[in-house]
């Protein structure tokens, strides 16, 4: 069953700033943007949110970074199981055919859904934030059949 990793989220406090540092590592910003409705908040588990979001994608095309802001609720400092809005904390997202088979074969590790739920957004993905071993954040993806015209 195969996987790939989609990318790696990085919460910041000055996206300004962080931007043209990883554009003059080398990788491409391709947008930027505001995320927030309930779909955003179900699949983290912070309830409402508001997200300011940049895009950068590796050279190689096969790689993405995501760096946040979170403009609401406010940023939190405790790393030992924090929520994906804490400064300097890392999520890894990965794409997965069929995610109720990978969250199945992944239960006798003790993985643990962070809302309690998978959710859906729109027609296009369907997708969980799970904690992995000693609590480390993974989300999972699963991109929906595109519907025939």
């Amino acid at each position: 069953m195969p996987v790939r990793m989609d990318n790696v989220g990085l919460v910041v406090a000055d996206l300004d700033a962080a931007i043209p540092f990883f554009v003059d590592l080398g990788l491409t910003l391709e947008g930027r943007t505001v995320i927030e409705g309930p779909w955003a908040g179900r699949v983290t588990g912070l309830g409402t949110q508001r997200v300011e979001i940049a895009m950068l994608r590796t050279p190689d095309g096969h790689g993405a970074l995501e760096l946040s802001r979170f403009l609401s609720p406010d940023v939190i400092a405790d790393h030992r199981r924090a929520p994906v809005n804490a400064l300097g904390y890392l999520r890894v997202m990965f794409a997965v055919d069929d995610l109720d088979t990978t969250l199945a074969r992944l239960q006798p590790h003790g993985v643990e859904l962070v809302s309690e739920e998978v959710v859906r957004y729109e027609d296009a993905y369907r997708l969980c934030y799970i904690r992995g071993p000693e609590g480390i954040l993974i989300g999972l993806a699963e991109a929906l059949p595109t519907p025939q015209a």
